[in-house]
């Protein structure tokens, strides 16, 4: 199931902030090997790649400490090695993801990123593509006050924009943690749905528009009246 925003009925945004994992790249196989080792390392049951996707959203800080009890921080110094091992070299672009990103520019719109993987990681993967220009403002797990879903870190993406949340900002992402996050500010949320049947906690956030991949979104955009300098 796709739904289609009319561009037409669609006024150009202030600002776009994106999700990062499963949104922009694909990073799950570093992720769920590094999930993984914590896992076993706890005693836990290693997770499938579905239930992987299914289970991880949330930041570490508000994750781990559910998951692992008193033991979080232990988990977590388990997470870190094994996912600093292997993140840049399994990082990928998703197809599309560069233009769509310099399309955002190019309509003149803030862009940056707000994502639940903690900053200094995130900036490393957004300076080893080449991307740091792209964005003007990079928001990780713990460089805000709180992380994703709350409005918190939306808030600290758009600092130095001029810009509040509204209908005239939108967030572009992969799972309910970024629909919610934007219903919650009052941002317009757009779902970008890479595999798998749609679950209902997605369509319950009711996104503006639902795609297959960064490529369909990029298409519908570009019959948007506003044109844009993709070499922005």
């Amino acid at each position: 199931m796709k739904v289609m925003m009319d561009p037409l009925l669609v006024s150009p945004p202030q600002a776009v902030l994106f999700d990062w994992d499963n949104t922009l790249v694909d990073t799950w196989p570093c992720i769920l090997k590094a999930m993984n080792m914590t896992l076993v390392h706890m005693g836990h049951a290693p997770w499938t790649r579905e239930e992987g996707m299914a289970r991880i959203s949330r930041s570490l800080r508000d994750s781990f400490p559910d998951l692992f009890g008193e033991r979080w921080r232990e988990a977590q110094d388990i997470f870190y090695e094994s996912f600093r091992s292997c993140h840049l070299d399994m990082l990928r672009p998703l197809p599309h993801a560069e233009a769509l990103v310099r399309h955002m520019r190019g309509m003149g719109a803030w862009v940056g990123i707000v994502s639940n993987k903690t900053g200094d990681l995130l900036r490393i993967e957004v300076e080893h593509l080449g991307w740091e220009g792209l964005f003007h403002r990079v928001a990780g797990a713990g460089d805000a006050k709180a992380d994703k879903p709350h409005v918190e870190h939306i808030l600290y993406a758009l600092q130095g924009s001029g810009l509040k949340p509204g209908q005239d900002i939108w967030f572009v992402g992969d799972h309910a943690i970024d629909m919610q996050c934007a219903t919650g500010a009052g941002c317009t949320p757009f779902l970008l749905h890479h595999d798998g049947p749609l679950a209902d906690d997605l369509l319950s956030w009711a996104p503006l528009g639902i795609y297959g991949s960064c490529g369909e979104f990029l298409d519908v955009l570009r019959t948007l009246a506003v044109p844009s300098n993709e070499n922005r």
